[in-house]
């Protein structure tokens, strides 16, 4: 179980996941934003066409499920808070392989003209940047979920083409083998076929 403190100044979280793994991160106001990415990073482990994926589970604080993907390799969410509270965000891999997953949450908060000082020079100036810094964040998270699906897929092509290589390496040792046998056996006719011409 981890507790995230500041997650804006974490830049992914690494989490290995056996059977369930749970992530908190706390929201301060109803109504904000939380978004986010997890990408499963397969090191030694080629999933085949029946691994189920994982599975994600996002629980408000008062218990409902909020948000769910299931069996996936990986994904971008985005939801808004019903409430503020204690947020669990839990990963459940239903393989007997551990897994590792690259995950990041951000929680953003754009001010409603309510919450801004009583001063005309703050005006809605404050919301739009708010907006920006939201937006930026956005491009941010996509950025890092794209960096984390290309070292997925690196591991991906890197598993299989040892397995190519390994495959290819015992073809050519059948094809000598076969290729000794066959010679052994052509000469063996041959020697019989002149021990009978003597007699």
């Amino acid at each position: 179980m981890l507790l995230l403190g500041i997650v804006n100044k974490v830049p992914a979280l690494s989490v290995s996941v056996n059977d369930v793994e749970c992530v908190y991160e706390y929201v301060l106001y109803e109504g904000d934003t939380i978004s986010g990415n997890f990408v499963v990073v397969d090191h030694e482990i080629f999933w085949s066409s029946d691994h189920p994926g994982i599975d994600f589970i996002v629980t408000s604080p008062n218990g409902n499920t909020v948000h769910t993907l299931k069996g996936t390799s990986g994904d971008k969410f985005e939801f808004k808070a019903p409430k503020s509270g204690m947020y669990k965000f839990c990963f459940h891999n239903p393989h007997s392989t551990p897994e590792s997953v690259s995950f990041h949450i951000h929680i953003g908060h754009i001010p409603t003209e309510h919450d801004l000082a009583k001063d005309e020079h703050l005006d809605p100036i404050n919301v739009k940047i708010a907006e920006l810094r939201e937006a930026l964040e956005s491009v941010t998270a996509e950025q890092k979920y794209l960096r984390a699906r290309d070292i997925r897929h690196r591991h991906t092509n890197e598993g299989t083409r040892k397995r190519v290589i390994f495959y290819t390496v015992g073809e050519y040792c059948l094809l000598a083998l076969v290729s000794g046998l066959q010679v052994a056996y052509i000469r063996r006719l041959f020697s019989k076929s002149v021990a009978y011409n003597r007699v």
